[in-house]
């Protein structure tokens, strides 16, 4: 295998055997819905204000998908996107993976279903549930199909309509999220290390802080448990914000000593866009720079999967990340579930 240029970096890679390919993002792409939903509109639904969501928050709009567009629509459109910029067709991928937490329907996948209306017919195609933590696992997925050589070109994508999950009756959590896609195509690319390292986490011990109780095994659908609005997503908003600041800082933390590089090396950290208060504190505690962290929560809300996948994506069009920065990626859902990721791009 022909050698990679130096890395400007210490130690690209560290935790991997140099016998395996790297693994670079090729492209990017995001979709979002048309319709954009205000903190206005909102006053006009629920017991609420566009000052306390803003001030609790940093939500200003968010955008809702219509009844006839479904989580698998908003995948096919960033994939294709993404596809576009990484100069591939749907026959060169051998791989798509689709996480979200709103899929089309409990079977098939919704991934096999974005295999159908973007041509990937060559494709093995599975969903994956990690909340919003699930486009930083589908990384590390990609990444590994990559460096074994099983797979040349995965298509990761993180999606979600999660307007059809949220109890518009409940002001506390109606306010917050949004609908929309992000994706990336990886490949091996012998002029770049792409991505460094990646680190995932858990704690099921605390699954009930954010779920959902009903659709399931569990608590299937009956007449009583949609009575009991057992169908919508249901969080416990204090101790959610107490372990998603933790959570995040120790897998940035993590990753960084990984790549054995320092906070100040990154250009741009980019955070799960889920509240403003979290990013704050988790880039404080990072010791990150003013304009170091991005941020576009304020127009899209927290789209859970898709979240730092429409933001990278964001970042690369708007010119904040050029060729050989060097990028973080942190992530906190339900689970529940964490991840960071560093990535020279």
């Amino acid at each position: 295998m022909k050698p990679l240029p130096a890395s400007k970096f210490k130690n690209p890679r560290a935790r991997y055997d140099f016998k395996g390919r790297s693994c670079a993002i090729a492209g990017v792409g995001a979709y979002v819905p048309a319709r954009v939903l205000t903190n206005a509109d909102l006053e006009k639904m629920v017991d609420t204000t566009d000052e306390w969501i803003t001030t609790r928050t940093g939500i200003k709009e968010r955008r809702i998908a219509a009844k006839d567009e479904f989580t698998s629509d908003l995948a096919a459109k960033a994939a294709q996107r993404a596809m576009k910029a990484a100069g591939v067709t749907g026959e060169q991928i051998d791989l798509l993976t689709v996480a979200t937490i709103t899929p089309d329907m409990v079977f098939p996948s919704t991934a096999c279903l974005v295999q159908q209306k973007i041509g990937a017919r060559r494709a093995a195609a599975f969903d994956l549930e990690a909340a919003c933590s699930g486009f930083i696992y589908g990384l590390e997925i990609a990444q590994q199909f990559i460096m074994s050589r099983t797979y040349d070109t995965v298509l990761v994508i993180g999606a979600e309509k999660l307007s059809s999950i949220v109890d518009w009756q409940d002001r506390n959590t109606c306010v917050l999220f949004g609908d929309g896609a992000g994706a990336a195509v990886l490949q091996n690319r012998t002029t770049s290390h792409g991505l460094l390292t990646a680190v995932m986490g858990a704690d099921g011990g605390k699954a009930d802080l954010l779920h959902m109780p009903g659709g399931g095994s569990r608590c299937p659908a009956t007449a009583d448990s949609v009575a009991a609005r057992l169908h919508y997503l249901r969080m416990e908003g204090k101790e959610t914000f107490k372990h998603a600041v933790q959570a995040m800082l120790n897998a940035a933390q993590e990753a960084l000593r990984r790549c054995e590089v320092d906070i100040s090396q990154i250009k741009c950290i980019i955070p799960h866009q889920a509240n403003r208060r979290i990013i704050d504190a988790v880039g404080e505690r990072l010791g990150a720079k003013p304009g170091q962290m991005f941020v576009n929560l304020d127009r899209y809300g927290n789209t859970s999967a898709a979240s730092v996948a429409i933001a990278l994506d964001e970042a690369v069009s708007t010119g904040r990340i050029q060729r050989g920065d060097l990028i973080l990626l942190v992530v906190f859902g339900a689970g529940l579930t964490w991840g960071a990721a560093v990535i020279e791009w």
